[in-house]
C-alpha cells in the first residue's frame, strides 16, 4: 500500500513515521530546511523517551512520487488551496484522500439529501478548487487529537495522544476505511472508525473556534483561558452560537459546553496552535477555525455576535504581525 503524507510537519511527520514503522510504504512531501534535513538524516521522531529514524522518500515535487493508494493531507488548513494542483499528480483512479487538518474539510457538505449539499465554504475551499480537483468522492475524514511539534528541521517530538479517529463521510465501513484502519493500527496509531465522522470533526472545531483566538489575543495558555471568568464567558458564548448552527445542520455534540471546556482545561499550561503560530510569526488558521463559523452562521441564518467580535479582533491582530511564514 502506497501512502503519501502531504505536509510532513508535526502531525504529518508523526503519522508518516508510525505508518512506516508498521510496514506501510510511505513517502513524504515537505519543503525548505525540514526537507533538507529529512533527506540528509532521515525523519526523526522522539516518542515516549525513544527516538525512531525512518529514511523515507521525501520531495517538494509531488509529481515525482506518482499515483498513491492514499494521500494524507496534513497541512495547515489555510495552506491547502494554494497547493491543491500539486496534489493532483498523486491521484490515480482509486486514490483516497485523507483529510487530517484542522477545521472543516472541503467535502463536509458532500452527503446528498443533507442540508446544504454541495456547499463550498470560501473560508475552507475558496472557489471550490479542492472540491473540483480532488473530488468529494475520494475523501475520508481523520480527526487529529494527537499533539506533536517540529523541534528542529527533520526532528519531531510527540507530546501526547495517539488518537486519530477516521471515517467515511456517509459512515459506511468501506474496504478503503478498513485498509487505512489496519495500516494505522499496525503503526501503533489509535484509529477508531466512526460512523459519525462529521460530528467528530464538528466537536473539535467547536473548541478550536474559541480557545485558539482567545489564547492568541490574550497570550494565555488554555488552562488560563478556561479558568478566567471573563474569557470563559466569551468562549461559552461562542460555543453556544456554534451549537445553534450545528443544530440547523443536523450535527450532534456528545458533550455539553462545560464538559468541553473542562476537557480543554485538563491540558494544563498548553499553548494553543494559534498562539504558537503568533509567537513564531506564522500565519494563523483564522479563517478555517473562526471565519468558517461566521460563514456558516450566514448560511444557516443563525446570528453569531460574539464570534463576529472575536473574529474582527484576531483578524486585526494578524494584520499587525510582520511578514508571515506559512
Amino acid at each position: 500500500m502506497r501512502v503519501c503524507v502531504f505536509g510532513a510537519g508535526a502531525i504529518g511527520g508523526y503519522m508518516g513515521v508510525q505508518l512506516a514503522r508498521g510496514g506501510t510504504n510511505v513517502s513524504l512531501v515537505a519543503r525548505g530546511a525540514h526537507l533538507s534535513a529529512i533527506r540528509a538524516n532521515g525523519l526523526r521522531l522522539q516518542i515516549e523517551g525513544e527516538e525512531h529514524v525512518e529514511r523515507l522518500p521525501c520531495t517538494d515535487e509531488p509529481a515525482r512520487l506518482g499515483p498513491q493508494d492514499f494521500v494524507i493531507i496534513a497541512l495547515k488548513a489555510h495552506a491547502i488551496s494554494g497547493v491543491v494542483e500539486s496534489i493532483v499528480p498523486l491521484l490515480g483512479a482509486e486514490t483516497t484522500i485523507v483529510t487530517a487538518s484542522n477545521g472543516l474539510p472541503y467535502w463536509f457538505f458532500c452527503q446528498r439529501g443533507a442540508p446544504h449539499y454541495g456547499a463550498h465554504l470560501h473560508s475552507v475551499d475558496p472557489g471550490g478548487r479542492q472540491w473540483d480537483l480532488l473530488g468529494p468522492e475520494r475523501a475520508i475524514g481523520c480527526v487529529v487529537f494527537s499533539a506533536a511539534e517540529v523541534v528542529a528541521p527533520g526532528v519531531i517530538r510527540h507530546e501526547h495522544g495517539r488518537k486519530l479517529p477516521i471515517g467515511e463521510p456517509g459512515g459506511e465501513r468501506s474496504p478503503r476505511i478498513l485498509r487505512l484502519h489496519d495500516a494505522m493500527v499496525a503503526g501503533e496509531l489509535e484509529a477508531p472508525i466512526r460512523d459519525d465522522i462529521r460530528d467528530e470533526i464538528w466537536l473539535k472545531l467547536w473548541g478550536n473556534l474559541c480557545f485558539n483566538p482567545v489564547s492568541a489575543l490574550t497570550l494565555a495558555t488554555i488552562d488560563q483561558v478556561t479558568s478566567d471568568a471573563g474569557t470563559r464567558s466569551i468562549c461559552r458564548a461562542m460555543m453556544l452560537e456554534a451549537q445553534a448552527i450545528g443544530d440547523r445542520l443536523g450535527l450532534r455534540l456528545r458533550v455539553d459546553v462545560e464538559k468541553r471546556m473542562e476537557g480543554a482545561h485538563a491540558l494544563g499550561r498548553h499553548k494553543m496552535s494559534m498562539l504558537q503560530d503568533l509567537e513564531r510569526g506564522r500565519t494563523m488558521e483564522i479563517e478555517p477555525l473562526v471565519g468558517v463559523v461566521q460563514e456558516l452562521g450566514r448560511l444557516t441564518q443563525v446570528p453569531t455576535p460574539t464570534v463576529d467580535v472575536v473574529l474582527a479582533l484576531i483578524r486585526l491582530r494578524a494584520k499587525q504581525m510582520p511578514a508571515q511564514v506559512h
